[in-house]
């Protein structure tokens, strides 16, 4: 699958945000190594920190069935879902789970305002010094 065609899928899932608050639209379509695509959007809830953001949506969408290899994720923002300059970059949570399920050094994120208009960064690009389940290998469970 091309970035092209994973930021038009991201778009699509762009368009099931739930955002009464914010008005802040947010696509992601996950890519498994397999093959297949897992869509998020941000759901938004009055009290704030309830509310998951898309990339965490499709991470625990494809988890749930089963999903444990991921090549890449494309991500889209923007004020009541248009297109907007700016690229829309995941949060430290988002990254976070990234690194819960991905290799750093591998897994690629897509940030994207269009299709012809994005910026490919691996996950260590945007957390040079993640802490994952590496980290806990000498731990005993």
């Amino acid at each position: 699958m091309t970035n092209q065609e994973l930021i038009l899928e991201a778009k699509k899932a762009r368009e099931r945000a739930y955002t009464p608050y914010s008005h802040f639209k947010v696509g992601a379509a996950l890519l498994t190594k397999s093959g297949k695509i897992y869509h998020g959007c941000n759901i938004e809830n009055a009290a704030y920190t309830p509310t998951n953001c898309a990339e965490r949506t499709a991470f625990f969408k494809a988890v749930y069935d089963g999903e444990r290899e991921f090549a890449k994720i494309a991500i889209v923002g923007g004020a009541d879902g248009a297109d907007t300059d700016e690229l829309c970059a995941p949060c430290g949570v988002c990254r976070q789970v990234m690194m819960e399920f991905c290799n750093p050094e591998e897994f690629q994120i897509i940030l994207a305002n269009g299709e012809d208009n994005y910026l490919e960064l691996s996950l260590k690009e945007l957390l040079p010094y993640g802490f994952g389940p590496k980290n806990l290998a000498h731990v005993e469970s």
